[in-house]
């Protein structure tokens, strides 16, 4: 049976991920940008929070951990890259390491770029990809610590996922990405139909997070750097994908 995804909207514009086992009750948290809506969520559907990962040290992803019901029972995981940063950590990972979480198997991807050491956690049994600020919905993470090429290193390996899986990413950014991405395939029929239901889903108060990976290469420019059309479209039909890459996102910087 496939993990149940709550997302739960936090702060501003930021979400949390929690995941349960309906067979055990058992439940993982992904990031705590704010403790109260996360107990309440977890709270309603009568599960046992037994683990937290974190994806990456900003504070907006883990600043709620403490405000967390039964804090001391909880088991913390981030990674060993990123340890000096995060909270105090019960379990450090790194890139091609797997966990048991909530009886499923989930493994952990380096995918540095927005921050150094920040990592994603896929779960391939339920096909969840938690890729908090590097893959998000019509865009990436802006590059405070990474380079160019080193996210877009990050997001081929997300790219090479199966097209069916989840993408559970860190904020409710898609409208402003929406605008950027159709400034560079105005034409591109599957961008045009997307940008229509994130309009109506906005409209209506619906988040628009998680979203789906084949959607994602259909659309999202950043995944699209080595696709001939959107190197036609920003003028680099023979550069290497990694500049495309470099100058979408210098681009969406300006944009």
């Amino acid at each position: 049976m496939p993990l149940t995804l709550l997302t739960v909207p936090c702060l501003t514009d930021n979400y949390a991920f929690v995941i349960g086992n309906l067979e055990t009750n058992e439940a993982a948290l992904i990031d705590v940008p704010d403790s109260a809506p996360i107990n309440q969520a977890i709270a309603q559907k009568g599960w046992r929070l037994t683990t937290v990962l974190l994806t990456h040290h900003h504070n907006d992803h883990i600043q709620g951990l403490d405000g967390l019901d039964r804090r001391s029972e909880l088991k913390v995981v981030g990674a060993d890259a990123d340890a000096h940063r995060l909270p105090p950590l019960d379990q450090t990972v790194a890139a091609g390491d797997s966990l048991t979480i909530c009886g499923e198997r989930a493994d952990i991807l380096d995918v540095s770029g927005h921050t150094n050491g920040h990592i994603a956690f896929y779960f391939p049994q339920s096909e969840l990809l938690f890729s908090a600020d590097s893959l998000m919905a019509l865009g990436c993470g802006r590059l405070f610590e990474g380079t160019p090429a080193k996210m877009w290193d990050s997001l081929q390996k997300l790219r090479a996922l199966p097209r069916s899986t989840t993408v559970c990413s860190g904020h409710e950014y898609t409208a402003s990405n929406a605008k950027f991405a159709l400034s560079l395939e105005e034409d591109n029929p599957a961008l045009r139909s997307r940008v229509e239901d994130i309009e109506k889903a906005r409209r209506a108060n619906r988040p628009t997070i998680p979203s789906n990976l084949g959607l994602e290469i259909d659309t999202n420019p950043f995944l699209r750097a080595d696709v001939p059309s959107l190197m036609k479209a920003v003028g680099m039909e023979t550069a290497a994908p990694v500049d495309v890459f470099t100058e979408i996102r210098a681009r969406k910087d300006r944009f």
